[in-house]
């Protein structure tokens, strides 16, 4: 008798193979946000551009201005005309801030425009070194250019980072970039300041002997160059994303400058219907108004409740070196709890900061507070840009970076203003500093009304809408 065959299984239908998963980068690196080549070619500007902000603008600059440039001014006009000059440059920065990101979107010259700004900025900064007594026209002219330059670039260079990574690891890779541009201006501000003190230690004792403003001269043109050369990684590594897909096959210099204008009003009208993103702009400003007040007004609210140089310029080191493994840190406490309740957690530190600067007498009180401030300030700034980044549509990145460097420095005059107000009418700075307070719960409350998920979500649409392909 014959075997009956078994039966067969009925032959399965054809199915192409599925396309292979890209391996996402493993290691330390990959775990700090910088798992990819082009991260860490990104994350090395901001260690580049962080020397012009600790040394020319916030640390050496303002004093050497006062003693060398405008000597020969009193000194409440050298005071009015040096903030004159920046008022005037921040004003600038913010007319030029959205039109250079709408033309970074309308074109694939992102990387061009950022090494223009590099290039001009740099120039900028070391022709601060050709500032001699008497020199303070060509000193603020100098300092005004730096000014717009840095800003210009910074909205370049964030409106790079949504293409570099995916939404859930921007957190990550924005916080390793402050961590990095901490350690960058701590390292400039260091060797600047090692010029001027002991300038025979970098073999300046000479030219210090004969003109003692030598070495802060030197320090500028060192500076410039620390700029122009940290930039080249990001201009040689990071691939250049691709121009706006409205935007892409039109021609001509003319008509990418009105393609910007084109692009701002188009950014506008997209926020109408992006509430979320809309709403942690509103938060973004009045927090990041009432950071950037303490930042401005430590050292001279120390200096009036009489502390020493040593200690203010010691405190600056401390927040940039101590502000390294913070940055990291709310990296990685954004991964577990998200960047929102981070960021909020970082504003109630602040809360505390404000308090202690209200009750501040001494000098191992401003330690503290410096300590502080380490501890939060480089969280709340990384994890506020990259949850912005994933907010908003990756092809329209330069142009809602652009917007958000406009509600940043309009932002920055309300905080200052604020504490002046209030100083002149109570008489005390003390209740200046305080006034800070209603700031940060403003912005809390209006951030803790920002729906993350449902913000992202509007964000992709919108690129799916455009064509573009998220990372």
């Amino acid at each position: 008798m014959e075997a009956v065959p078994a039966p067969t299984a009925p032959p399965t239908p054809y199915a192409p193979p599925a396309p292979p998963t890209p391996e996402r980068p493993a290691g330390l690196l990959a775990r700090l946000g910088l798992g990819t080549p082009a991260l860490r070619a990104w994350a090395m500007y901001d260690w580049a551009n962080s020397a012009i902000f600790t040394v020319v603008v916030t640390a050496v600059f303002p004093t050497y201005f006062a003693r060398v440039p405008a000597s020969a001014l009193p000194g409440a006009t050298a005071t009015a005309r040096y903030s004159l000059a920046t008022t005037i440059a921040l004003l600038v920065a913010v007319v030029l801030s959205p039109v250079v990101g709408a033309i970074g979107d309308a074109r694939p010259v992102k990387k061009r425009l950022l090494g223009l700004c590099v290039g001009v900025g740099a120039l900028a900064t070391a022709a601060l070194g050709l500032a001699g007594d008497g020199d303070w026209r060509l000193a603020l002219l100098a300092f005004g250019v730096v000014n717009v330059a840095v800003n210009a670039s910074t909205v370049v260079y964030d409106a790079l980072l949504p293409h570099l990574a995916p939404r859930e690891d921007l957190d990550r890779a924005s916080a390793a970039g402050y961590a990095i541009g901490y350690l960058g201006g701590g390292v400039a501000l260091a060797v600047a300041l090692l010029a001027i003190l002991k300038p025979e230690w970098l073999g300046l004792g000479a030219l210090a002997a004969r003109e003692p403003s030598a070495p802060t001269r030197v320090a500028f043109v060192g500076v410039a160059a620390w700029w122009a050369l940290f930039t080249l990684p990001l201009l040689r590594r990071v691939p250049e994303p691709p121009a706006a897909p409205a935007t892409d096959a039109s021609p001509g210099t003319v008509v990418v400058v009105r393609e910007a204008f084109r692009g701002l009003a188009h950014t506008v009208r997209t926020l109408r219907r992006m509430p979320d993103a809309w709403r942690f702009l509103i938060a973004f400003v009045l927090y990041n108004d009432a950071i950037n007040t303490i930042i401005r007004m430590a050292a001279v609210y120390g200096s009036e409740l009489g502390l020493g140089q040593t200690s203010l310029i010691g405190a600056i080191l401390v927040v940039q070196f101590l502000g390294i493994p913070f940055a990291f840190a709310f990296g990685w406490l954004a991964g577990k709890v998200g960047a929102k309740r981070s960021i909020l957690g970082a504003l109630a530190v602040y809360g505390v900061i404000s308090a202690i600067a209200y009750a501040l007498r001494t000098e191992r009180d401003f330690w503290v507070l410096a300590i502080l401030v380490a501890t939060v300030q480089g969280g709340a700034q990384a994890l506020s840009r990259s949850l912005y980044a994933s907010l908003v549509p990756a092809s329209r990145s330069g142009e809602f970076f652009g917007l958000f460097s406009v509600f940043s420095r309009f932002g920055g005059m309300m905080g200052p203003l604020a504490m002046a107000l209030v100083t002149t009418l109570t008489g005390s700075s003390r209740l200046g500093i305080v006034s800070v307070v209603l700031f940060f719960a403003a912005g809390a409350f209006v951030l803790s009304r920002v729906d993350v998920a449902r913000g992202r979500g509007q964000a992709v649409a919108l690129d799916e809408a455009e064509g573009a392909t998220p990372v």
